[in-house]
């Protein structure tokens, strides 16, 4: 496109394999009209005003010669080596102070013209003054080895910075390995520690009970000094002793055995059905003969009834003893 706006009609401008764009006031480069044009291989682009070179213009490598003296070119393109057919570049009177790194990769170039360009030493230096024909494939020659030297620092660069980058990543990786080593061994005192800690307390649990065993035991052996019965043992019960049998009693003891069977045999004919019994008939003779004289010695009988009384409750009692 032209600095007026207007679309250029390339299809006039083409002559055989080159195209003339040359004096047409452009601010940039027809890449796309170029590249439907494969067979022009020779593009004319002097005495125009472009600032730079589209990234899409490395991709016309269908171009075997291109003249962009008198321009406003600052810079190229970084992928300029990929036009691996230019063989003719002409760069005459622009504002370039150096040229992309693959640069070098243009193995097809035989002419190039730098001239009046703000170039830095080193590769002014190597472009020489390209003052004819001679000069200019000079120019080609040793730019292309000048720039395969900077290629190589660069890649040399390249590999230093990526050394230095892995290098970098080892140390970082390494410390942290050694963070998390550091981190695992806290916590690994710290589990040591509070395993102690519990250590400690048990030990401090066990001692308390200990003494307040002490405690106890010596409560007990104070109380037992004073006389007082432990409230832990029981007092062994003494077993009574067994009375001693005498014959008296013996004998005391079977006539009253004999009475109260003599009493039940009196009871039983005298007030149940064995009264008309032969047996009974005596039995409750005698018995009637024992009341009748009983009248008659009253008080003897209450006194009697009353050593009886007392003979039964004493034979009651040692039996009961006895038994215990």
């Amino acid at each position: 496109m032209s600095k007026s706006g207007k679309v250029l009609n390339l299809k006039d401008k083409i002559d055989g394999n080159e195209v003339d764009l040359s004096l047409c006031n452009l601010t940039e480069v027809p890449v796309k009209e170029l590249a439907l044009y494969p067979k022009a291989t020779v593009v004319d682009l002097s005495c125009n005003n472009i600032p730079f070179l589209p990234p899409e213009f490395c991709n016309l490598t269908h171009l075997t010669k291109v003249d962009l003296s008198k321009n406003q070119l600052t810079c190229l393109p970084d992928d300029l080596g990929n036009l691996v057919n230019l063989q003719h570049l002409d760069l005459y009177n622009n504002k370039l102070s150096m040229l992309p790194v693959s640069f070098s990769q243009l193995r097809s170039l035989k002419w190039l013209d730098l001239k009046d360009n703000p170039l830095e030493v080193d590769l002014a230096k190597a472009a020489g003054d390209c003052l004819d024909e001679k000069q200019c494939k000079q120019c080609a020659i040793k730019v292309l080895q000048h720039m395969r030297v900077i290629q190589e620092e660069v890649v040399q660069a390249r590999e230093k910075q990526l050394l230095r980058q892995r290098e970098l990543e080892r140390k970082k990786e390494a410390k942290q390995k050694e963070k998390e080593a550091k981190r695992k061994e806290a916590r690994k005192r710290e589990k040591a520690e509070e395993k102690e800690k519990r250590r400690q307390e048990y030990m401090a649990q066990m001692a308390a009970q200990a003494l307040q065993e002490q405690q106890q035991k010596k409560k007990e052996e104070k109380k037992k000094k004073n006389g007082q019965t432990p409230t832990v043992k029981k007092a062994a019960v003494k077993p009574a002793p067994k009375p001693q049998r005498s014959l008296p009693s013996l004998v005391f003891k079977l006539l009253l055995l004999l009475l109260l069977g003599l009493v039940g045999t009196a009871v039983a004919c005298r007030f149940t059905d064995l009264q008309r019994a032969a047996t009974c008939v005596p039995i409750n003779s005698a018995v009637d003969d024992c009341f009748s004289w009983a009248r008659n010695q009253e008080v003897v009988v209450r006194q009697l009834i009353q050593n009886m009384s007392s003979a039964a409750k004493e034979f009651l009692e040692s039996t009961q003893v006895s038994k215990n």
